[in-house]
């Protein structure tokens, strides 16, 4: 999956939720603070396993990394 991708299942969970994109996109941008701020070593060990472009990664690029990953296994 690539971040288009990404981005259209976005819209698609919006679609079936009845809301914004914006708002799945904050719904996930509040769980990924949650885990970066997790002080579980493990956890963070996996958070910076994800290939980002900034200092975080973004919603795409955690759902892209994932996607992968459930592909591959």
């Amino acid at each position: 999956m690539n971040t288009a991708k990404a981005k259209r299942a976005m819209r698609q969970l919006a679609k079936e939720k009845g809301i914004s994109v914006a708002e799945v996109r904050r719904e996930i941008e509040i769980a990924l603070e949650d885990v970066r701020s997790n002080p579980d070593p493990a956890i963070q060990e996996k958070w910076k396993a994800i290939p980002c472009k900034g200092e975080y990664p973004t919603p795409e690029e955690v759902i892209t990394y994932f996607s992968k990953k459930i592909k591959n296994n």
